[in-house]
């Protein structure tokens, strides 16, 4: 037991002593060597410190105007592992259809340059994104994707042949007249409101088509017996079918039975306005019209009677100083929206005051239509003072309908120079679009015009006072008497740079907004028949000449104290 106790001793002696000369030894080489592995450094979350695309900040914004072979670089706070660019990376169109391209590290990997490998469409959405499987040189993944849309420029070359001025102002008069000519309604020969109206038609609309007629036979669109039938077709049908209030008629009709389709809950009888435009459009084609024989001669007798039937001085509601909008054969006055400018319809009054069997006085023009806060302006609008109107003018269409048979030129009353005008409210409008204040994408010195137009999800009265970046043709189109020179350029870019886009079956569509890359498959008739007739009074003065004829018309223009050399 002793001789057991005693080696048992020894070797616990031998063991601590071993392993505490084992520990001063590695404590000795620990303090004369090499520090111990540190641990492996945290991985670095990339975080986007920029995103520039041809020299572009994307920042949170969409971009405009990008080119085809666009060069997008984004800049990380880290190094990025190039084996994970590729699977996060991508370039889509609209549709979701990827686009090949080229990917590079630059800068220490913390800059990823992408281009497609070859080119993109001009004037097409493009969607450039970043997912959550890039990941720094570290290894850390992105925690935000990323994902930035473009829109590339505008094709700048010509889509069709150029021709001269002249074919090119005939061109688009012959193609416009299209929406009358060939759409018009099969029974009434009436204009259809727009081309998804099916059986409604429009009285205003009509009444501009109406106009256009005598423009087609003189360009040899159609013959004068062809112009005459279709005028034959229209008198009868708005002489013994189409319902009439007051000898008046309704925005819309039906083209087939010419019953009533009310425009609104209460706007279901006479509206005046687009009356006054109708009656414009008749009384010009009884004037081209002149033939001595039976025929022209019946339908001159049907267009007077139609006008002296309009029991004008009844929509005074009254005997008030002023012209009523709306009567209603069940609800009355119920609309209770007097006419007051300065807007589209000094047609109205100027009618009204013409019409042999049932005038309005003086009083009514003075005190009704030129009674209101927004007649006179003064202001000066980027250089151009405006003699009439709200603030900056209002859209266009207040200069193009009644003045495609009102001859604006020379034409004054009360101290107002009409030609001064619709000059001037077109140029401001013009320059408006140029200034373009809350850059619009293809806003510009050719690509210009607010006016009443479709637009996206709807319909509005575009301005300057009311932009959405909606471009309309018939604004600067029907300005071309006004603007010739901004209206002419603005007409070549239209068909020969967007004309892939917006020049169709009945001549330009009604609208378009490039920033949101819309294209209105809509064609308008009110908006389709200035374009024709203004275009003409630019070249000949046809409609001028015709409307101002009327010995009713002179009567009145001088009754309410206009002048001009045609009176």
């Amino acid at each position: 037991m002793k001789i057991f106790f005693k080696k048992a001793t020894r070797t616990i002696f031998y063991f601590f002593s071993f392993g505490l000369s084992g520990m001063v030894i590695f404590s000795a080489c620990s303090k004369g060597g090499n520090s111990p592995t540190p641990p492996p450094p945290t991985p670095q979350v990339p975080v986007v410190k920029s995103i520039i695309i041809d020299n572009q900040d994307a920042g949170s914004n969409q971009l405009f105007n990008i080119s085809t072979s666009p060069i997008i670089r984004i800049s990380f706070t880290q190094p990025i592992k190039s084996s994970t660019t590729s699977g996060a990376i991508a370039l889509s169109d609209a549709s979701g259809v990827l686009i090949p391209v080229n990917i590079s590290l630059q800068n220490s990997d913390s800059v990823i340059q992408v281009q497609p490998t070859g080119s993109i469409s001009y004037l097409a959405k493009f969607i450039f994104t970043v997912n959550t499987t890039l990941e720094s040189a570290s290894g850390a993944r992105l925690n935000i994707p990323v994902a930035k849309a473009f829109i590339t420029r505008i094709d700048p070359t010509l889509k069709f042949p150029s021709i001269s001025d002249d074919s090119l102002l005939t061109l688009v008069q012959k193609q416009t007249f299209k929406y009358f000519w060939d759409f018009g309604h099969p029974v009434s020969g009436l204009a259809r409101e727009r081309n998804t109206s099916g059986d409604i038609v429009t009285s205003g609309g009509s009444g501009l088509g109406i106009m256009t007629i005598p423009v087609g036979v003189n360009r040899g669109f159609i013959t004068r017996q062809e112009g005459l039938m279709r005028m034959q077709k229209i008198t009868d049908f708005l002489k013994n079918d189409a319902v009439k209030v007051k000898g008046a008629f309704s925005h819309w009709l039906n083209g087939i039975t010419g019953a009533i389709v009310p425009f609104s809950a209460n706007d279901n009888g006479a509206d005046l306005v687009e009356t006054s435009l109708l009656m414009m459009g008749l009384l010009t084609a009884r004037q081209y019209f002149d033939d001595p024989g039976t025929a022209e001669t019946n339908l001159r007798n049907d267009i007077t009677q139609l006008y002296n039937d309009v029991e004008w001085d009844w929509f005074r509601n009254g005997g008030q100083d002023v012209l009523y909008w709306h009567y209603s054969p069940d609800k009355g006055w119920i609309m209770n929206l007097p006419i007051r400018g300065w807007n589209e319809c000094l047609i109205t009054y100027v009618l009204a005051a013409s019409s042999p069997t049932h005038s309005i006085p003086v009083s009514v023009y003075n005190n009704g239509w030129k009674n209101s806060s927004i007649f006179l302006n003064g202001n000066t609008y980027y250089g151009t003072v405006l003699p009439l109107g709200p603030d900056q003018g209002g859209p266009l269409f207040f200069e193009h309908y009644s003045f495609m048979g009102i001859n604006p030129n020379g034409l004054s009353e009360g101290g107002i120079n009409y030609t001064t005008q619709a000059q001037n409210h077109t140029r401001i409008n013009y320059s408006y679009c140029v200034a373009n204040p809350k850059n619009w994408f293809g806003f510009k010195d050719s690509c210009w015009g607010l006016t009443a137009s479709d637009i996206p999800g709807g319909y509005t009265a575009s301005s300057p006072t009311n932009d959405v970046g909606v471009i309309a043709p018939t604004a600067a189109l029907s300005s071309l008497p006004f603007t010739p020179s901004e209206s002419m350029k603005a007409l070549k870019y239209f068909y020969y740079v967007l004309g892939d886009k917006i020049w169709k079956e009945y001549g330009f569509v009604d609208a378009f907004k490039l920033n949101d890359l819309w294209f209105a498959t809509s064609y308008i008739a009110i908006d389709q028949g200035p374009i024709i007739g203004m275009i003409e009074n630019y070249r000949t003065g046809l409609l001028w000449n015709l409307f101002t004829s009327s010995p009713e018309v002179k009567t009145g223009m001088l009754a309410l104290g206009f002048t001009a050399p045609y009176l």
